[in-house]
């Protein structure tokens, strides 16, 4: 892909408010670059960003898009479904390019640090930069949330190196060429693209085969779905799990001590003596929705809020037992938000059972997100499920407003509430701290 950033002036981004087309769009203010956009609604990173001195409109129309553009970054997400969009933008005159298409032209010429996996991605990859900034390494950062401390999912270093978070949604991370490569784990997701959990598998080692003879494929090598991906790496394959020294990080689960020692074997490979290594990941504060306190339920006080972006059973099922760790014998409720009808459905058996060892789960409505209304699945039968399945008392809602009517009846001081999912239940704190029953 022949585009030379430094020549770029005036970007436009489509699906600005994404996480991760979000971070390329700080960087290009970074850079002194004009940076317009729009989204589907105004959320805290739109906000965030015109702060930072971008235009942001909100809807989509290729009228939004000025002449004057030199480049369009895309969410992947256009080309399927809004086609009409899609073959606007690249009828437009000016060079389109996706979003992993500009994450290839941004990591050519670096020494990339790719973190991948089902999950545990985005915590490892904060891990790895937060490490790295703080032993003076200066990379570059571009991670699928915003870390605690920076307050940014993009981070400009001046080193040769790039650590970047590398999704597999419709092979998108098949545009990086890592030196190092992590693989946390490999799990059912994004079925309405893969067709099973062998294809996600071949994706995988596609990615690994693109590890130079020189790079490394860091990973749990005992984890049977890694199989693929090992026997496709040319390069060295390091176990992070050989090293079994517990680190003492600041919040709970045996996943994040998975996160943190894949994150020091990574650290270990860039030269970093081991114990230098786990100083610095010790010190990682976490990033925003990943079990992110948020105060009392009210502003008058309550249960303590937490918000986390788990979203598929196996994320689910480590959040609550992380929870459960921290608070023994406290009474939990998980607010849990479905993200996509095509996710709910296809893991509907394993939902049902993600929530054992909470007191109480309340649903609200599935989160569209991509994906057109399908009758065939809600909130409602999950919650018809879960409490066939595990007694657990379950209740479902239709809105916000019924949510925290329930809550502020149901919850007393003492108690923990966290609000879970990957849609606009990320925006339900706030909008409880203003709920006036």
């Amino acid at each position: 892909m022949d585009i030379d950033i430094s020549k770029i002036n005036k970007v436009y981004f489509v699906g600005i408010g994404g996480i991760g087309v979000s971070a390329v769009a700080r960087m290009m203010l970074y850079e002194g670059k004009v940076v317009c956009g729009s989204d589907m609604s105004q959320s805290m990173i739109t906000d965030e960003l015109e702060k930072a001195g971008a235009r942001i409109d909100i809807g989509q129309s290729i009228d939004f898009i000025d002449s004057d553009i030199d480049l369009i970054i895309y969410t992947i997400a256009i080309s399927e479904f809004d086609k009409p969009l899609f073959d606007a933008i690249k009828n437009f005159g000016v060079p389109a390019i996706s979003y992993p298409e500009a994450l290839e032209i941004i990591s050519k010429d670096k020494f990339t640090i790719a973190v991948s996996g089902t999950h545990g991605k985005t915590t490892t990859t904060a891990m790895i930069a937060h490490a790295m900034i703080e032993l003076g390494m200066d990379p570059t950062v571009i991670v699928g949330s915003m870390m605690i401390g920076a307050q940014s999912n993009f981070i400009a270093g001046n080193s040769k190196y790039f650590v970047v978070e590398a999704c597999e949604y419709r092979r998108s991370f098949l545009h990086l060429n890592p030196k190092i490569l992590v693989i946390t784990n490999i799990d059912e997701d994004h079925l309405d693209y893969y067709k099973d959990l062998t294809d996600i598998e071949k994706a995988f080692g596609e990615m690994a085969e693109k590890i130079p003879e020189d790079g490394y494929l860091v990973c749990n090598k005992e984890n049977y779905k890694l199989t693929n991906p090992i026997a496709k790496c040319r390069g060295a394959v390091v176990d992070y799990t050989k090293d079994i020294l517990h680190i003492p990080i600041e919040f709970p689960g045996d996943h994040n001590q998975e996160n943190a020692h894949a994150a020091v074997s990574v650290l270990h490979l860039l030269g970093i003596g081991k114990d230098a290594a786990r100083d610095a990941v010790k010190s990682f504060r976490g990033t925003w929705r990943r079990f992110e306190y948020k105060g009392k339920l009210r502003r008058d006080g309550g249960a303590d809020l937490f918000d986390d972006y788990a979203h598929h059973p196996t994320e689910i099922r480590a959040l609550v037992s992380g929870a459960r760790e921290f608070y023994p014998d406290k009474i939990i409720t998980v607010v849990f938000q479905p993200h996509l009808f095509s996710r709910t459905k296809s893991l509907l058996h394993s939902f049902t059972t993600a929530f054992e060892g909470v007191n109480r789960v309340i649903l609200a409505p599935i989160y569209p997100a991509r994906e057109a209304f399908d009758p065939s699945i809600s909130s409602d039968m999950l919650a018809t499920e879960i409490r066939k399945s595990s007694n657990i008392e379950t209740h479902s809602f239709k809105n916000f407003e019924e949510i925290a009517h329930f809550l502020v009846r149901n919850t007393k001081e003492g108690e923990i509430v966290i609000t879970v999912g990957a849609g606009d239940i990320s925006e339900f704190p706030a909008f409880m701290k203003e709920y006036q029953p």
